[in-house]
């Protein structure tokens, strides 16, 4: 045997009897302790997840036409006939009364909604083999655009300025904050439209006029749904020594809101404290947002000329003749919550579908809520004696009772049909406080309309994707039409209700 292959021998067996240090030719290999760490599979599914909510009720419903032309949908409507009530008695020999019969005229001009987004060929190198972006960020947009849209159809405002928010009225009640005794507050109040209420948070702040730059370097201005802002209304806590004094504010409701954006402080220096569904508040501390009142200048920003006129919108409309109800105002940061009848009814419900079947002998077909509303009113219809009227039958396996009841039809007692049940539903962008009243069809013979709404487009849904100009792709999803609305005063709204 060779010296050589003597000390090769020798050296595996030093190695057979310790093991190998770190400094060494190797080590143990272990699982690693990270998920990114050490030689480890990945184990991570293809394609990513999209785990976001695209839920549009109303844009899946209405139907979508595509037969717009010119600059704006235009229609005309016979709504009544003999409107005078003449009599249909006629004398021998002669001819009957002639008759007057209304009309009136509708006009939605047309809207282009649209969002852009771009893929950098590095992400669209880095993402070959696990998913395609460039068709992820189209998929997103279209997505994006529906909820969008959805939102639009529900509360958009083109046309219906809310104007200034009239002064509130201010008091001290003494006890139960943390205000300072002699202190003087001022407060101001801005009412929001359903826009304004869905982008603003007391963090955040409201909107005013907004400026928008966009994916070509142009850029747009619009009204981000902020009525004008009302007067410091100002008071002074008693100078009693005590440091628990707290505020009521109350403000006259504003036809068309859906909300009221609240700012207190000193004087000059107010900021954002509480943004409400009522139009009351009570203030026990001093404001904790940090945007000023004095920022959002002195305009109405309450309209977005950019889009169309959504339900909320068309209905407040002066002329539409459609119902609209606000809850008394109550006591101040309480409201007015919806009535119970006592025998499984909402006294303010009966009243608005009394109200369909007097003036126009229709029925809304679906009552649209907010998950707040939806839970009040279940409570109201379960309240007093109302519950002898319901049955719950119990099996022998009691391991199989279920709790909870929540009302999701309610049965309206004016239709010709007799009493018909209505939807109770959900909606994502409705806010507590408000109610929707929506029909879709009418029970009038020969009226050719099958459907009361429709999406009438010049150009429906359609994608692009323009010139590279940078080392990225860019794309648009647009549509281009307006939501048509032939009979108005078959809907209507309930606003300002308390929780509770």
């Amino acid at each position: 045997m060779s010296n050589e292959t003597k000390t090769s021998l020798a050296a595996v067996k030093r190695a057979q009897r310790r093991p190998l240090t770190q400094d060494g030719l190797s080590k143990a290999y272990q699982q690693s302790t990270a998920a990114t760490a050490g030689l480890t599979y990945y184990d991570l599914q293809p394609g990513a997840l999209s785990l976001y909510p695209v839920t549009t009720p109303l844009r899946n419903r209405i139907p979508r036409v595509g037969t717009g032309r010119g600059v704006q949908a235009n229609w005309r409507a016979v709504t009544g006939i003999n409107i005078n009530s003449l009599g249909v008695g006629v004398s021998e020999g002669n001819r009957g009364g002639v008759i007057a019969t209304s009309t009136q005229d509708y006009m939605a001009a047309f809207r282009g909604l649209g969002l852009e987004d771009y893929v950098t060929f590095e992400a669209d190198y880095a993402a070959a083999g696990f998913d395609d972006v460039k068709a992820l960020a189209v998929n997103g947009l279209l997505r994006a655009l529906m909820i969008g849209e959805e939102k639009v159809i529900l509360g958009g405002n083109t046309s219906c300025p809310l104007g200034a928010t009239p002064n509130p009225t201010v008091a001290d009640a003494a006890t139960g904050g943390s205000l300072p005794a002699n202190s003087a507050v001022s407060v101001r109040v801005a009412a929001l439209t359903l826009e304004g209420y869905l982008g603003s948070s007391v963090i955040g702040g409201v909107r005013g006029q907004v400026s928008r730059s966009n994916a070509d370097g142009s850029s747009d201005s619009y009204g981000g749904g902020t009525a004008k802002m009302s007067a410091g209304a100002s008071v002074t806590t008693a100078n009693d020594g005590s440091a628990s004094h707290k505020l009521t504010a109350t403000v006259a409701p504003v036809t068309g809101a859906v909300g009221y954006a609240w700012f207190w402080g000193a004087s000059g220096s107010e900021v954002l404290g509480a943004i409400t569904t009522i139009n009351s508040l009570i203030i026990t501390a001093a404001a904790t947002g940090t945007q000023t009142a004095a920022s959002l200048g002195g305009n109405d920003n309450s309209v977005n000329g950019l889009v169309f006129d959504g339900l909320l919108t068309q209905i407040v409309k002066p002329g539409s003749n459609a119902y609209v109800y606000a809850m008394p105002t109550g006591a101040a940061g309480q409201g007015t919550p919806l009535t119970a009848d006592g025998v499984g009814g909402v006294v303010e419900i009966d009243a608005a579908l009394q109200h369909f079947w007097d003036a126009y002998r229709l029925s809304p077909t679906t009552i649209w809520v907010s998950s707040q509303e939806q839970i009040n009113i279940t409570r109201k219809v379960l309240q007093g004696s109302s519950n002898s009227a319901l049955r719950f039958s119990v099996g022998a396996d009691q391991s199989n009772l279920a709790g909870g009841q929540m009302v999701t039809t309610y049965l309206n007692k004016f239709s010709m049909d007799g009493a018909k049940a209505i939807n109770v539903l959900p909606h994502p962008n409705l806010p507590a406080g408000t109610i929707l009243f929506d029909t879709e069809v009418l029970p009038y013979p020969l009226s050719g309309v099958a459907s009361l709404l429709q999406m009438k487009t010049r150009r429906d849904y359609y994608q692009i994707e323009w010139p590279v100009k940078a080392r990225r792709y860019e794309y648009g999803v647009y549509f281009d039409g307006v939501l048509q609305n032939y009979f108005p005063p078959a809907f209507g709204m309930i606003t300002n209700i308390a929780n509770g």
